[in-house]
């Protein structure tokens, strides 16, 4: 598998207080199997989409208990390099550049609006195996702020992307590009429909053969449904929020509907 491109989306895990709970419910909805618990690694716990590598669960760090949410990770050739430039361009460190082993290095972050996101610098773990289109595999996500401005001048400045923004009156959307090309990530501006007590974050999107049985899955699990389920011309999907309070959304991207909408670049 070859290294991905500065600024690619690369994995997600999230921590949660029950791990078994966790284990339980994705398993169900989105069709995960787990790997053993790495005790060397604070019971890390690898979840795989079909035998292939799609994300990981965790025992939170002391003090985080009951905080549960997903963190994305960019890739970087680099870590400490790319703990300088969110440095310099206004971000914070939260956990500094720390090797794990012989898998690779992370670092954890913030943007200037709030938005935390990790860093990971490929060993022997390059990242997601499962190919996008596959069920239960990552294949989109979006950063929600409601300081759009910010995100835009520091994500672009530390990876690198471009950007298009939607051309729509209703909404502030915008992807971010690498090389031209639309990659797994775009930003969205909170409205006032947002409860003041949510923080910005990064919602990851999950994809599903199936979106309205897995919201049934979910709630039936003790999930939240969030919104939708919506068609719409990338697929039909929906917010939920797990029974431990993590935020993720599904997305069935074989049921689409509608045109695409129109982008202008971004100078």
């Amino acid at each position: 598998m070859a290294v991905k491109p500065e600024g690619t989306p690369v994995w997600a895990d999230a921590m949660f207080t029950d791990i078994e709970g966790a284990k339980s419910f994705y398993g169900d909805v989105l069709g995960w199997t787990f790997g053993e618990q790495s005790s060397e690694y604070g019971n890390y716990t690898q979840a795989y989409a079909d035998g292939k590598a799609a994300a990981a669960v965790v025992p939170p760090m002391p003090g985080q208990e009951g905080m549960s949410q997903w963190c994305l990770y960019f890739a970087s050739p680099d870590v400490a390099a790319t703990a300088a430039k969110i440095r310099e361009n206004g971000g914070e460190i939260l956990m500094e550049p720390m090797a794990v082993g012989d898998f690779g290095s992370m670092c954890l972050a913030r943007d200037p609006g709030g938005v935390v996101f990790g860093v990971w610098q490929a060993g022997t773990h390059e990242g997601f195996e499962a190919e996008m289109s596959e069920p239960g595999a990552f294949c989109w996500a979006e950063i929600f702020t409601r300081e759009p401005e910010k995100s835009d001048t520091f994500f672009p400045a530390v990876f690198g992307y471009g950007q298009q923004q939607m051309e729509d009156g209703e909404m502030d959307f915008r992807l971010y590009t690498l090389g031209g090309d639309t990659m797994a990530l775009g930003r969205m501006k909170m409205t006032d429909d947002f409860p003041d007590d949510i923080p910005p974050w990064i919602n990851v999107y999950f994809n599903v053969p199936d979106c309205d049985d897995a919201v049934a899955k979910a709630t039936k699990l003790g999930g939240v449904l969030r919104f939708g389920p919506m068609s719409s011309p990338f697929g039909r999907f929906a917010a939920l929020s797990d029974p431990q309070g993590a935020n993720f959304s599904v997305i069935d991207t074989s049921t689409t509907e509608g045109e695409m909408p129109k982008l202008s670049d971004v100078s």
